[in-house]
């Protein structure tokens, strides 16, 4: 049975001006953002502001996570000339703040790692410089890929716990949650000038006080930066939405990670990298707010 979309939901909107535009400058470049891959609601609000999240790798996952609507099976080769490409792309949108991340690759030895940094390698030769942020698999908990990514040198290294522990047999089948704290304690450990982000999924049956577990959990690993929004069923083929937060549950949940010392935006609409640079720039200057977002 279908939950009734709520008002602060159901309100939304796309600019299809917006979305079109930055899709000619991706399609021109052979390029794929996660923001349509994964049919993100702040899509048109981010390309309007010429911020996009570049999918690198292919749009083919290895994995099936049921809350997830990008393409799962046997991907392509990499393409050693996507590096380039997505910078070009960036210095044309005019990015200040870009964020990388990736389909699951693993069928890859170092589950795509080395691509990520040769990534990054790309757009640390961009003038004016950019400000580079990393959103990367689990890779299998194989800690020397982490290394490999750390190495190269990003400015913030994201990864997403996407969910509570109980809930990954039903909705993140070949994940598992002690990999997910093994990545941000690895970079806290190898680089602790590294902003450390994650992000967390809620609707899809977890508690209040589950969710208040994981932030106490990220912050024992030393995150800095945690995202919570409202998880929304992209087509009838995944997981339904078993509950939808009202906002003033955002607001509670903000305040309680914001108490632990992290730095938590929420909100329905929330996403790993919405206002991305609004919270690079907070952790650097010092500050610890919640930051609810409508």
């Amino acid at each position: 049975m279908s939950v009734r979309l709520p008002t602060w939901i159901a309100e939304r909107k796309l600019s299809l001006a917006s979305l079109r535009e930055v899709r000619q400058v991706m399609s021109a470049g052979g390029l794929h953002t996660v923001c349509d891959e994964a049919r993100c609601p702040n899509r048109s609000e981010c390309f309007s502001r010429r911020t996009a999240t570049f999918l690198i790798m292919g749009d083919t996952c290895t994995r099936n996570c049921r809350y997830c609507s990008i393409a799962h099976g046997k991907p392509l080769p990499l393409d050693p000339e996507e590096p380039r490409r997505l910078a070009q792309a960036a210095r044309e949108l005019g990015l200040r703040h870009v964020v990388v991340t990736s389909v699951d690759r693993d069928d890859l030895p170092d589950g795509g790692a080395s691509h990520f940094a040769r990534v990054i390698a790309a757009l640390r030769e961009l003038e004016p410089p950019v400000t580079v942020e990393v959103l990367t698999p689990d890779f299998r908990g194989l800690l020397s890929a982490v290394d490999t990514v750390i190495a190269a040198g990003p400015d913030v290294y994201n990864h997403n716990v996407e969910t509570v522990p109980r809930l990954y047999p039903q909705v993140r089948r070949q994940g598992r949650y002690q990999w997910a704290l093994a990545v941000l304690a690895r970079v806290a450990e190898k680089a602790p000038k590294m902003v450390r982000k994650s992000g967390i999924m809620v609707g899809l049956g977890e508690t209040k006080e589950e969710v208040q577990q994981v932030l106490r959990d990220l912050r024992a690993v030393n995150c800095q930066v945690v995202t919570v929004g409202q998880y929304l069923q992209p087509t009838g083929k995944q997981v339904p939405v078993a509950r939808y937060w009202h906002p003033q549950e955002f607001d509670e949940i903000a305040e309680y990670g914001a108490s632990l010392g992290l730095e938590v935006i929420a909100g329905p609409f929330v996403r790993s990298s919405y206002h991305a640079e609004e919270a690079f720039l907070n952790v650097r200057k010092g500050e610890k707010k919640p930051v609810v977002l409508r």
